[in-house]
């Protein structure tokens, strides 16, 4: 109403006491009055009471309730008034690489590799600040699940809907990610620092990984891995339409499956690229070596924001209490 919202809306409920005060000042100020007229004849209160005035009291507890009123406003921090600011706003590109494929439903880490790492990647961008994060999803092809962006509740909004039903029936091929990156990049070269995180479990199959990483050292793109899985690995589970498992995939020879965590290949990949494998663990110990990582490059600008914001109004409102208090105390 009338443009004015409410930062604190959620104490509305301390009204309840409020109302019971101004009750409790009218009951008061009605006994008073009652008192006075049943202890005092009319031709005599002038003379025992000759301050005393029916009008008088009862504007004093009038400005007595509207001076509680107004605080309990102001308590509840009224805003009007849309300001436009500019914001200026700083940070690295970074984009974060989740493999979709079928070896990432092993159940090595828990519940399993898939929400493992989605778990990761909420405490990734979690303690990142002010950087501009894109979410890419890789089997054997990639797709950009998200572009870059500030705005993490989007982001979590993305990551939030890859699930069993995400997976690709395909293999895993590295070198997709990557070469999907490198085309989100090249749209901007003039960024300095272009970094990609790639969380797998890093079983390849890319036909041609080589060439794909010497163009990411060539254009510096900088590859942190972090490798999801355990060396002994993990049986495959195979899930059905209605997300319930049906046994395990097998090979040719009608044996099971173990997907293992392939960290050469994603120590390999870092070390060239100029970043960093790290194995990831129960705890944030390598979510935070990331960051510090990634923390270590300089910020570039970004375009400049313009932000809507309502300017505080509660001290005006406290300032009409005041004078209710003020004024009540002089009559």
């Amino acid at each position: 109403m009338f443009n004015i919202t409410f930062g604190s809306w959620h104490h509305l409920y301390y009204g309840f006491f409020v109302l019971i005060g101004a009750l409790c000042i009218g009951l008061a100020g009605y006994w008073r009055y009652r008192g006075v007229r049943t202890l005092v004849s009319v031709s005599r209160r002038s003379l025992l009471f000759s301050r005393f005035s029916v009008t008088r009291l009862v504007i004093k507890k009038f400005l007595l309730v509207c001076g509680i009123i107004f605080l309990f406003i102001a308590f509840l921090q009224p805003q009007w008034g849309l300001v436009e600011e500019t914001v200026e706003q700083e940070g690295r590109d970074l984009f974060i690489a989740l493999d979709v494929s079928r070896s990432m439903l092993a159940q090595d880490k828990q519940p399993n590799r898939l929400a493992f790492a989605k778990q990761k990647i909420k405490q990734l961008v979690t303690l990142l600040k002010s950087e501009r994060i894109g979410l890419v999803l890789f089997s054997g092809s990639a797709v950009v699940q998200c572009p870059l962006t500030v705005d993490y509740g989007a982001f979590f909004l993305f990551l939030d809907q890859i699930d069993a039903e995400t997976i690709s029936s395909g293999t895993t091929a590295l070198d997709q990610a990557i070469k999907r990156v490198i085309d989100m990049f090249a749209s901007d070269m003039k960024r300095k620092n272009k970094l990609l995180v790639l969380l797998t479990d890093g079983e390849d199959f890319s036909s041609n990984l080589s060439s794909v990483r010497e163009q990411a050292r060539s254009l510096g793109v900088h590859i942190f891995t972090l490798g999801i899985g355990t060396p002994q690995g993990a049986p495959v589970p195979i899930i059905d339409e209605e997300g319930r498992q049906r046994g395990h995939e097998k090979n040719e020879k009608g044996e099971i499956v173990i997907s293992r965590l392939n960290e050469g290949i994603l120590q390999a990949l870092s070390a060239e690229s100029g970043g960093i494998y790290v194995k990831a663990t129960d705890d944030e110990t390598d979510v935070k070596k990331l960051v510090q990582l990634v923390e270590n490059y300089e910020k570039e600008k970004f375009e400049d924001k313009k932000i809507g914001t309502l300017q505080e109004r509660y001290p005006l409102v406290a300032l009409c209490s005041f004078a209710c208090f003020l004024i009540e105390w002089l009559l």
